[in-house]
């Protein structure tokens, strides 16, 4: 069994998924579209158009592993896009990622002050 956590980089894909898609053609996404290579044990985030379906896309060592949520009332949050920005991916702390799959709204989270390491700062 896979564990997430802090170790992880997650990346959320910006655009919406059909949700029938299933591992190759998420990893050809990864890599067509977000031009990253999918075994690399990032964590790949996609979201349907009605923002109540999730797929997570993962590689473990040996082969792809997708997690899937499927809310029966409600929707998933999408984070704000920041002005300026215009990646087909947006990174994810493994903090926002909770809160987006238990339902709380990111923007009344208050963040507080951390210590980050500098390869963390380019997350924020």
């Amino acid at each position: 069994m896979i564990t997430f956590g802090t170790g992880h980089r997650y990346y959320l894909y910006r655009g919406f998924v059909d949700m029938r898609k299933s591992f190759d053609s998420l990893a050809g996404l990864v890599t067509n579209e977000l031009g990253r290579q999918a075994t690399s044990g990032e964590v790949y985030i996609f979201i349907n158009r009605r923002r109540d379906q999730v797929k997570l896309l993962v590689w473990d060592r040996s082969g792809f592993v997708i997690y899937y949520k499927r809310l029966e009332k409600g929707t998933f949050e999408m984070p704000r896009v920041e002005a300026g920005e215009k990646e087909k991916a947006k990174s994810l702390a493994w903090a926002e990622l909770l809160l987006i799959l238990e339902g709380i709204s990111l923007s009344s989270a208050r963040w507080r002050k951390r210590y980050m390491r500098m390869e963390n700062m380019e997350k924020k």
